[in-house]
């Protein structure tokens, strides 16, 4: 913690007594702190409090005193520069909703969206467990980790409301046990860093008419997983998705796109300057070879489609790739089908495969946990437990990344 320059968020809960101490600890670690106090903040604990333990002014407002000498005007903007972490404890309700919408009205929630990137944001709500359980809070947390930002959740225990269950923010050491650990991982340089990783993702959808159209079950979820993943460990991403409702995640080039044709298009251009290809995209395996512009009417009893292959986008790649670039794709089965997998890798030409079962409970389409079997061309296989998808996407990067030193030989 030496050196690091942290800023400590603090709103309107009751766990902000708690906080002060937190403090203190950062700065015997020699850590450097500026505390960034809410209106509701300020009703549990001192401004004067604050800036003893932290040696430093606290920062309430956005507008600064204008009769004042030496005034950072824009300390909004020059606090989210100098941080090299963000901590947020307590959250309240109030503030995640604000935070997951953008709102910026005073210095907390303008740190937060000054912050420079791949700097770590850690935030600890703390609230009646109800209030934390609530669709519109887990909404907001849910917003908020798919940006990248480390939600650690409550604790159980002694409530203000005298009530005993979820809700307890974590006592300061575990605070900063968790804000050590973050700053370690952001620290750790990875291969991926500064690599052009394209992503396709989604379902792809094949017209029949104006209206009707041929497509698949998938929501989009492990593509996008691997985006976030990807981008947090500093690689430049370009994610391809076919049709789905999901937030793009910070710091990516989204391409949307609808059919196997459009999707391979815009895959191909990224085909030479790429380092690593992920098909994680359920493209249509076949379109009808001719559509009608309007609405077909159901005149006929019976009706013939005529359906073409579409491109292969992996396998297209996977010809071409030169030996620097990886190629990584999926394979999907209803059942057991590792050697179809193992197969599909040989024939696509692929570097790693990641093999899963589709059963709409645990994994495969709709779901936020997949179990995933890892294949390198050498062999080597690893098998996952059942994970959520953004923990699945971590272990397949861990994969990629042992395998892109050695592409560079």
């Amino acid at each position: 913690m030496k050196g690091k320059n942290i800023i400590v968020g603090i709103s309107g809960g009751i766990a902000a007594y708690k906080t002060p101490q937190f403090v203190r600890l950062l700065k015997k670690r020699g850590a450097n702190v500026r505390v960034a106090l809410t209106e509701g903040g300020s009703r549990f604990v001192s401004e004067l409090s604050l800036a003893t333990v932290s040696g430093e002014p606290v920062y309430r407002s956005i507008f600064p005193a204008t009769d004042t000498r030496n005034t950072d005007f824009t300390s909004h903007i020059s606090l989210g520069e100098w941080a090299d972490a963000f901590v947020i404890a307590p959250a309240t309700a109030h503030t995640l909703a604000k935070l997951a919408a953008g709102l910026c009205d005073d210095m907390l929630s303008t740190c937060f969206i000054t912050l420079r990137p791949n700097k770590p944001v850690l935030i600890f709500p703390a609230m009646d467990g109800q209030m934390f359980l609530s669709p519109s809070v887990q909404r907001n947390i849910k917003t908020l980790a798919d940006q990248g930002c480390h939600i650690i959740n409550p604790e159980s225990g002694e409530l203000a409301s005298g009530q005993c269950g979820l809700g307890r923010m974590p006592e300061p050491e575990s605070i900063l046990t968790a804000l050590e650990y973050a700053l370690q991982t952001t620290s750790q340089r990875s291969v991926l860093e500064g690599k052009l990783v394209v992503i396709t993702a989604g379902p792809t959808r094949e017209k029949i008419d104006g209206v009707r159209f041929i497509s698949n079950y998938s929501s989009g979820k492990m593509g996008f997983a691997l985006a976030r993943a990807a981008v947090q460990r500093g690689a430049n991403v370009t994610l391809i998705t076919g049709p789905v409702h999901l937030a793009t995640p910070a710091g990516i080039e989204r391409i949307d796109v609808e059919s196997a044709a459009e999707m391979h298009a815009a895959a191909r251009s990224f085909f030479v300057d790429c380092d690593i290809f992920i098909g994680a995209a359920a493209v249509a395996d076949y379109r009808p070879a001719l559509s009608f512009d309007g609405k077909m009417k159901k005149d006929a009893e019976e009706m013939t489609i005529t359906l073409i292959k579409n491109p292969d986008i992996i396998a297209d790649f996977g010809k071409q790739k030169k030996h620097r670039q990886l190629a990584v794709g999926f394979a999907l089965e209803t059942e057991s089908g590792l050697g179809f997998a193992q197969q599909k890798l040989i024939d696509k030409n692929l570097d790693l495969i990641a093999f899963n079962i589709f059963n709409r409970k645990t994994s495969g389409f709709e779901v936020d946990t997949n179990v995933l079997t890892l294949i390198a061309r050498d062999g080597f296989t690893i098998e996952l437990p059942l994970l959520t998808k953004d923990d699945a996407a971590g272990k397949l990067l861990d994969a990629i990344e042992k395998l892109l030193p050695q592409k560079q030989l």
